[in-house]
């Protein structure tokens, strides 16, 4: 089992900065596929970033050139850094972790219980 528990949500003013951490905790691994998924209030789950253990990214076209990914495998903790926010990037924020395989859609095994984040306009 993997518990994952994100951090770093908050208030922030358009065109601020966020960074939102995950931390992991269990039978964790560097080889997990991480990424973040986002759920703005009466909306479906959507996909943000994934990060494969070997370095590669994949990115939302929405956050793509705004957020970054990033892995410390000696903390067990993957953080997402969040710039130029704007209030559609309002949600709250899930972290996941899933086996090596798979594409940035899934699968993913376990998921943390999500931070908040609003973006005031």
């Amino acid at each position: 089992q993997v518990q994952l528990v994100e951090s770093g949500g908050g208030l922030v003013q358009a065109g601020g900065s966020l960074r939102l951490s995950c931390a992991a905790s269990g039978r964790t691994s560097g080889t997990y596929r991480m990424g973040w998924f986002r759920q703005a209030s009466g909306k479906e789950r959507e996909f943000v970033v994934v990060s494969w253990s070997d370095g590669r990214t994949y990115f939302a076209h929405s956050v793509k050139g705004r957020f970054t990914i990033s892995r410390d495998n000696a903390k067990n903790t993957v953080y997402l850094q969040m710039s130029s926010l704007k209030p559609e990037d309002t949600a709250v924020y899930y972290c996941a972790a899933g086996p090596p395989f798979g594409d940035y859609s899934g699968p993913y095994q376990y998921w943390g219980q999500g931070t908040q984040v609003t973006v005031s306009s």
